[in-house]
């Protein structure tokens, strides 16, 4: 049995166990199953409550990954990404891991007011709006749905339909560069139908990002909304002093 040190009232025991979990995962190759819920209760005498409250941060945190029906094990290293203008594809590529989508729905519809206002087009304008389930290796990453200005964009629908990177279609098709992006970075919790397609639990962290990408000729081109896994994703931007 292991006694949990704690700071007297401060800390409370999931928090110990938490920490010298953190410990022995530092010491494990990713994918080495941890101990049974009853057999971490027992060795720390704790509660299977906190046993569960401990490992469901870590699983939130994703130092941690659960398989239903088999157990759950040391979580791969985060995947690192850095901010910048460029595909899904470069991204993945940049990484090291194989890039895919799965085109999940594409339809034209009529813009409202605000998403019209973000693509420099009419109020009630049609756009092509495109939903894809992004992964790396073969493992659900994101969910991303983009809006484009369908009067500028006409035919793209056969281009990205192919699963091809849409940033080389708007390159190579329509000779569009893009110049800029202002992007934004919030969290979210996964709802039923993100969870299911992410391989996730609901009410799982997610990182949802918000892309609104300018061309070289300084119009607007994409309003993306994407929503990452929070437990496999990171972000990192370098800043410079202005």
């Amino acid at each position: 049995m292991v006694e949990l040190a704690t700071r007297g009232q401060r800390e409370p025991k999931y928090w110990a166990l938490k920490q010298h979990l953190l410990d022995l995962l530092g010491a494990m190759p990713p994918g080495s199953p941890i101990p049974t819920e009853r057999s971490l209760a027992t060795d720390f005498a704790v509660s299977r409550t906190t046993v569960r409250q401990a490992l469901a941060d870590l699983t939130a945190e994703g130092r941690l990954h659960r398989v239903q029906g088999k157990g759950t094990f040391a979580a791969e290293p985060k995947m690192a990404q850095r901010l910048q203008l460029s595909s899904y594809t470069e991204d993945m590529i940049a990484l090291g891991r194989e890039p895919s989508s799965k085109l999940l729905e594409i339809d034209e519809l009529p813009s409202e007011h605000d998403l019209a206002k973000l693509l420099g087009i009419r109020s009630g304008a049609k756009v092509l709006r495109m939903r894809r389930l992004r992964l790396a290796d073969g493992e659900p990453m994101a969910l991303e749905t983009t809006h484009l200005p369908l009067a500028r964009f006409r035919g793209l629908r056969k281009h990205v339909a192919a699963g091809g990177s849409l940033y080389a279609a708007l390159r190579e098709q329509y000779g569009v560069e893009m110049e800029r992006a202002e992007e934004t970075i919030e969290t979210a919790l996964a709802g039923p139908r993100e969870a299911d397609l992410l391989g996730a639990d609901v009410g799982s962290p997610m990182l949802l990002l918000s892309r609104h990408s300018f061309g070289a000729d300084g119009k607007p081109v994409e309003y993306v909304v994407s929503i990452y896994r929070g437990d496999r994703y990171k972000f990192v931007a370098t800043l410079t002093k202005p």
